[in-house]
């Protein structure tokens, strides 16, 4: 008899192997079906996050958990809600070297939904093809773990997009083959090369770029013609890719001379078309990988703007922002803001903790009275304006010295209320009384740096290694320099401000760029005005990556 629950197993866990018992020992003894623990196998596609399935977009923003291998982009990994935790594939096979790679994933994929987590398995591609996904599913139906599978744009779908190469056509090639380049070393039989050279159709080959010589030698050998065009697009959809087009008889050689890096996928059979509807242009950020240091929850944006601007954005927080360690300064002041003529917010953080505590005392903007209000920056305006209220002042120099210069014309002698970091610069509140204002500077939040290891960050920064950094407080970059320390001398950096400048000075890290002014829009200029005129001798051409891709 089918109930509701096992109704649900049947349809996301269809694959269970003949003769096997559904109630597992683990089930009896852990009971973990009641406990709600779920996986899901999700495609994360090539490699750019707006290929994503809006169904992969909600299961990584809700998942507790990700394990991901290594051909995810950064930029699909910057969705993951940012209190999820993320696991490197090899972080999980190192400490089991020489077992079934696909059983020890599974395996641990059912431990972590044992515990009641949502799991998200994240491949490349689409896991149902090349991915070891039967291999990982067999334990969860083992443990009687619930799964699904989420689809996912697969290289070849999408290589044929970038490549502009249809696959099929019906005066070409009416059928189309998948093989990959690695087959398993304790698999018994061999691709059968001479029976895919009968066929007229395509064929496309996954991570064939280190077999390259053999597969084309045993095309030809089989009958394909020497001129037989194939298309290889490397890197696919990510911002170095990389697409050449070749024939079956030179193919190898022209991999080599090209050094084209893996995951590559080949076409073979079908001709590339040419698009006349747009030429592509290049970005300075062409090629570059940008290392977005901001807290998590606000890097959206300047991802965003990376992205559009031709580079790969991948954000890894230095700093936490959390309540100030004493509340009750800022309840205080909430309470008594209406007294005051001018409430000034120093940052986006500070309107963030302002408005939620105005909101915890169930207060809105009537508490506040006859006070104008100011903001240093166009965004603190905007966070503002975004929590209904009206920005009176915003100085033309986005810093607390340019604060003190437009409040001139407002006469001396008034009350002030300044809401920032609980480690912020003093240099308002000073500049204020020495004209002859009375001044309350209350801090409303806190900077802290991340709670996550060191080690999990410069295993990152392997993983991806980096072009340009980017700084957006003394803070953030005292935080840069504990956990990345030299490897700043190797990157180039961007600094948001003079202050943020003198502090990487001190550091011992020198800015390449400061912006002109401190908004992340002119820090991505400045970076944009660097690499134009650097272009000829050490521009992005090309983001840095390992020396050898794994092909998992």
């Amino acid at each position: 008899m089918l109930n509701e629950g096992n109704l649900r197993y049947l349809m996301k866990s269809p694959v269970t192997p003949p003769g096997h018992n559904n109630v597992s020992p683990l089930v009896k003894e852990a009971n973990c079906a009641l406990r709600g623990g779920h996986v899901l196998f999700v495609g994360a596609g090539p490699g750019q996050p707006d290929l994503l399935t809006v169904r992969a977009i909600r299961a990584l923003e809700q998942a507790d958990v990700v394990v991901h291998d290594q051909l995810v982009s950064p930029a699909v990994l910057n969705i993951i809600r940012p209190n999820a935790q993320k696991i490197l594939l090899s972080e999980i096979l190192e400490p089991s070297s020489g077992n079934d790679t696909g059983f020890t994933l599974g395996t641990y994929l059912a431990g972590c939904a044992a515990e009641g987590h949502t799991v998200v398995r994240l491949k490349g591609g689409d896991p149902t093809i090349f991915a070891r996904l039967r291999e990982e599913i067999e334990p969860l139906i083992e443990h009687s773990i619930s799964f699904e599978i989420v689809p996912g744009i697969t290289s070849a779908t999408a290589a044929a997009a970038a490549a502009v190469t249809p696959l099929t056509s019906r005066s070409i090639s009416s059928s189309l083959t998948i093989v990959t380049g690695h087959e398993a070393k304790e698999k018994k039989g061999t691709i059968d090369y001479e029976n895919l050279s009968i066929r007229e159709g395509t064929i496309v080959i996954y991570m064939g770029v280190e077999q390259a010589q053999h597969w084309s030698d045993a095309l030809l050998k089989a009958g394909r013609s020497s001129d037989t065009p194939v298309t290889l697009v490397s890197r696919c959809s990510w911002p170095d890719q990389r697409i050449i087009q070749t024939t079956l008889g030179s193919c190898a050689t022209d991999i080599d001379i090209a050094k084209i890096p893996s995951p590559a996928v080949a076409m073979i059979g079908e001709t590339p078309m040419s698009s006349p509807l747009r030429k592509n242009s290049t970005s300075p950020l062409q090629g570059c990988r940008l290392l977005v240091t901001r807290p998590a929850g606000q890097a959206g944006q300047i991802i965003a703007d990376i992205t559009q601007r031709g580079g790969e954005a991948m954000h890894l927080p230095l700093v936490d922002i959390v309540p100030a360690t004493d509340p009750r300064e800022l309840q205080s002041a909430i309470d008594e803001a209406w007294s005051f003529d001018w409430i000034v917010f120093t940052s986006v953080n500070g309107v963030d903790h302002f408005c939620r505590q105005m909101r915890q005392r169930k207060l809105d903007p009537r508490a506040l009275g006859s006070a104008k209000l100011a903001a240093i920056g166009p965004a603190t305006k905007k966070a503002l304006e975004e929590q209904a209220f009206v920005c009176d002042l915003v100085p033309d120099m986005f810093l607390s010295e340019g604060f003190v210069h437009a409040l001139n014309r407002e006469g001396k002698g008034q009350r002030f209320l300044l809401i920032q970091a609980e480690r912020g610069r003093d240099v308002l509140r000073k500049e204020l009384e020495a004209a002859g204002h009375e001044v309350r500077q209350v801090a409303a939040y806190a900077s802290q740096p991340v709670s996550s290891d060191r080690q999990t960050a410069l295993r990152m920064i392997q993983q991806f290694p980096v072009t340009w950094i980017l700084l957006t407080s003394s803070f953030i970059a005292e935080n840069a320099a504990n956990i990345f320390g030299d490897h700043l001398l190797k990157w180039k950096i961007a600094s948001i401000s003079p202050i943020t400048s003198s502090k990487l000075v001190e550091l011992g890290y020198p800015a390449t760029v400061e912006a002109t002014e401190s908004t992340m829009s002119s820090l991505l200029d400045a970076i944009e005005c660097w690499q134009y005129d650097h272009a000829k001798d050490s521009g992005c051409k090309e983001i840095p990556t390992r020396e050898k891709v794994p092909t998992e």
